[in-house]
């Protein structure tokens, strides 16, 4: 996978002669890769995936993506919030319409339609087209929002836990939703959650970063699971507590002992799954 998204010594800082939020921050997402960002409230991941969208500026350092400067919002960019941002007085068809002719304002509404019936189908909305937002639960909204983000054909997909405010089974039910259509479109998605198991389940990568004021992307952690995994297997590999117990580790102990690092220089990426030489070892508990 080449090289995609470039992010370089990014710092913001809210108010003069405060503390900035973070600092030095720095890394790459390669094109069709999958990078989750893990960290405690007030470590800035939230701006820096604004910055991304080009709906903040960054008071230091520079994001490019394609090659090209990020400057401003653009539709290469598809975001979903943790709110779903619909519109109340449209249809679920009329919401994923309303981006699709504003990607492509030169093609004719049939052709703009079906595009946005195939996305609809896609999250598995399909005969809730004519339905107002006010009539569908909290997951269905969040289906019409990855939809409508997915329906403009972006370049990259920035998510900002898109799930967090779903019960348990309904968030199940809509990653592994995402994690299909990801797979089938090689969909280059940069996400933030609180989630370590929703982490594992759906990076190629994930970013840890330190407490705030200055925070930084302290390490990055490969994820050497299998790309097909599901939400039903992923804990049978031997390698799913390697990583967890890593991940959690930093979030309740190294997160906090962190110092940070030197201008210009890059977090460490560690591979804490399965090494060459182990082999898979039987589960330690059975559950009937």
């Amino acid at each position: 996978m080449s090289e995609f998204l470039k992010i370089e010594a990014l710092a913001k800082t809210f108010n003069p002669g405060a503390e900035p939020v973070f600092e030095n921050v720095s890394f790459e997402v390669a094109r069709g890769e999958f990078v989750c960002i893990i960290g405690h409230s007030g470590c800035g991941k939230t701006t820096i995936l604004n910055v991304l969208a080009g709906l903040e500026e960054a008071s230091g350092g520079n994001v490019f993506m394609d090659r090209r400067e990020v400057r401003g919002p653009s539709l290469e960019r598809g975001v979903v919030f943790q709110s779903h941002a619909l519109m109340p007085w449209l249809s679920v068809l009329k919401n994923v319409l309303f981006a699709v002719e504003s990607r492509w304002p030169g093609q004719s509404r049939a052709e703009n339609e079906a595009r946005a019936r195939r996305y609809i189908e896609m999250v598995g909305l399909g005969g809730a087209e004519h339905k107002k937002p006010s009539e569908l639960s909290g997951g269905m909204k969040q289906r019409v929002g990855i939809a409508r983000a997915f329906a403009i054909e972006p370049k990259m997909l920035l998510l900002d836990e898109p799930f967090g405010a779903l019960d348990a089974l309904t968030r199940g039910t809509i990653q592994d939703e995402l994690l299909r259509i990801v797979q089938a479109t090689h969909q280059t998605v940069f996400m933030i959650t609180h989630d370590v198991d929703e982490a594992i389940l759906l990076a190629d990568r994930i970013l840890l970063m330190s407490n705030g004021p200055r925070a930084q992307i302290a390490e990055i952690v490969a994820n050497t699971m299998p790309r097909d995994r599901t939400r039903n297997s992923v804990h049978h590999d031997p390698q799913y507590y390697r990583i967890r117990n890593h991940l959690v580790d930093f979030l309740v102990n190294r997160s906090k002992q962190y110092r940070p690092r030197e201008p210009g220089t890059s977090a460490p990426t560690l591979t804490p799954g399965l090494d060459a030489e182990d082999k898979p070892r039987p589960a330690l508990l059975r559950v009937a």
